[in-house]
């Protein structure tokens, strides 16, 4: 029963989910976190920051490890739990690749029609909002009051927009300062 709830959960949030892997974070802590308390808003936050981590999208990986997660969690093998992993994996990407496959076929016939060009252009700020929930949705009453965090973050996002630095050495130095600040 896991197996179906978690498959139908995952490509319901792959089916609803338009802008990537960040914007579909707000769906998965909704489904998992508070539609069947699967797991709990601190450990959704890890997951998410171990998917951020890992390589690749973070909606994916984080389908991928919290799919792994609930069913160790009710005491099913190895093998089961990967199955599961595996799973809400597929779950969560069968969707777009069916409708970008569809998307394809129609964009094939329809790219010179003006009405298909305005249906497109309504998506942009929709996933903005998306992004926008999924930050907000990673502001937990357990990292809100943490300032240094917060500081930490205000300066790699203006060194980020403000300065030619490299994204990559912003990401190292944020790092660096976490763990010198919190790991002394």
């Amino acid at each position: 029963m896991i197996f179906f709830e978690l498959f139908y959960t995952f490509f319901f949030i792959g089916m609803f989910t338009i802008g990537g892997g960040y914007a579909m974070l707000s769906l998965i802590q909704h489904q998992v976190v508070e539609v069947h308390g699967w797991i709990s808003a601190e450990t959704f936050t890890d997951i998410i920051a171990i998917s951020q981590m890992t390589p690749g999208p973070v909606g994916i990986n984080s389908a991928t490890y919290i799919g792994y997660s609930i069913v160790q969690s009710m005491g099913y093998p190895y093998v089961a739990c990967v199955a599961g992993s595996a799973l809400a994996t597929a779950a969560v990407v069968l969707p777009s690749f069916l409708i970008t496959y569809w998307i394809c076929r129609l964009y094939v016939r329809l790219k010179n029609n003006t009405a298909f060009a305005a249906v497109l252009k309504i998506f942009k700020p929709l996933v903005v909002g998306l992004l926008g929930a999924a930050a907000l949705s990673l502001v937990t009453p357990a990292t809100f009051p943490n300032y240094i965090s917060w500081i930490i973050f205000a300066a790699a996002f203006a060194l980020s927009m403000w300065t030619r630095l490299s994204p990559i050495l912003v990401i190292i130095a944020a790092g660096l300062a976490g763990f010198i600040i919190y790991y002394p």
